[in-house]
């Protein structure tokens, strides 16, 4: 099947580095490996490109510099010229990535433009809102209006976890087309330390947090929870993001500077080697509305890493509710100190829950399957 996926927030590179490029480059993958012939058409590229992805058709179309309703206004005019441009080139199905401004499913399902091209639309969060809150948005009713035909054309709305899919359905999705497809993660990429086995001393033990630097992932906590831990406990933080100078000045208040290690960004392929460096991962959320499905656990799991992680949202159930990982309550640092402690002092508990982590992140949370479920469901919409 020839399937278009598409993707026009410019906020996201194809090749980037942070979370939402690799969410693009692995569902690409997917797809690939399942047989199928993958173009992209996006906004932005970046320059990280993988080299199993070298191949890839990416059709870019140009934005101009700079933001405000311009930059709004050239999202809604790119959309038009790529569905004229899907339509005319015979593919059999768009995937698309929701954007703010972008309406490319509609128009194709839009017999104005030729036959229609079913589509699904992956909604990652509630955008409008996000935007308003957290950045800047000019036309709001225009960003509303093309996200409601979205949701109302879509052959199949596909929700990244049961929050946002109320959300898609308060916005005018109809409930039969609504799905919640968590994310997954590429268990051929991320695997476990080539030796199979974690190091079983309990002295220094080794933290590891990947992932943005944004107030709302909670590595501050993560800092305080090291410094009140009585182990003897080292950590390193992956990722970039604007709390970066923030967080080394916390560590330097806290006395724990000699333990942190602040990596920076790293690109997507070197991030299997990163997890291979670690004893536990960790995913620190705060208390609040939390609606993400976090790609960090699930290439967590797939590292055979045994987990520490707020219980929040989606994350309770990715973690079996305790069975592959420990789960805190979110803000609390006393509770997450604890629970570094118990698992730095029990090497023989971290293996345990590492090996039950790789097998349910095999069997289960596999991009190819989700990938397949996914176009088995779009048959079912039909």
């Amino acid at each position: 099947m020839r399937i278009a996926y598409v993707l026009l927030d410019p906020g996201i590179g194809v090749f980037g580095s942070k979370g939402a490029s690799v969410h693009v480059q692995e569902v690409t993958r997917a797809l690939r490996a399942e047989g199928h012939d993958v173009t992209v058409f996006c906004t932005r590229t970046d320059s990280h490109v993988p080299a199993d992805l070298a191949d890839l058709d990416v059709r870019r179309h140009r934005l101009p510099k700079g933001a405000g309703p311009e930059r709004e206004a050239a999202v809604a005019a790119a959309a038009g010229a790529i569905a004229e441009e899907i339509s005319a080139d015979g593919f059999d199905l768009v995937h698309e990535r929701y954007s703010l401004f972008s309406d490319v499913a509609a128009r194709l399902a839009d017999p104005a433009h030729g036959p229609a091209i079913p589509a699904i639309l992956e909604v990652n969060a509630p955008l409008v809102e996000e935007q308003r809150a957290h950045r800047s948005l000019h036309d709001e009713a225009g960003a509303r209006e093309a996200t409601r035909r979205q949701l109302r054309a879509a052959r199949l709305v596909s929700c990244v976890s049961p929050q946002v899919a109320r959300w898609a359905r308060d916005e005018g999705a109809a409930a039969s087309r609504v799905v919640v497809t968590p994310n997954g993660v590429n268990t051929a990429r991320i695997t476990p330390r080539p030796d199979g086995e974690r190091r079983v001393t309990n002295s220094p033990v080794t933290v590891g947090f990947v992932g943005t630097l944004k107030p709302w992932h909670g590595t501050h906590l993560l800092l305080h929870a090291l410094a009140a831990a009585r182990e003897d406990l080292r950590l390193e933080v992956i990722g970039t993001g604007p709390e970066h100078e923030a967080l080394a000045r916390l560590a330097a208040e806290l006395g724990i500077a000699e333990r942190v290690r602040l990596h920076g960004a790293v690109a997507p392929d070197e991030v299997p080697q990163v997890l291979h460096r670690l004893d536990i991962a960790a995913a620190p959320y705060p208390a609040g509305d939390h609606y993400f499905s976090p790609l960090k656990v699930y290439e967590y799991l797939a590292a055979g890493l045994p987990v520490v992680a707020s219980a929040i949202g989606t994350i309770p159930q990715m973690l079996a509710g305790g069975e592959l990982g420990v789960l805190v309550p979110a803000g609390d640092v006393a509770a997450l100190a604890e629970a570094l402690d118990a698992l730095a002092a029990d090497p023989q508990r971290r293996a345990r829950l590492g090996r039950a982590a790789r097998e349910a992140a095999v069997a289960e949370h596999d991009w190819r399957r989700r990938c397949r479920d996914l176009l088995e469901q779009v048959e079912v919409a039909a």
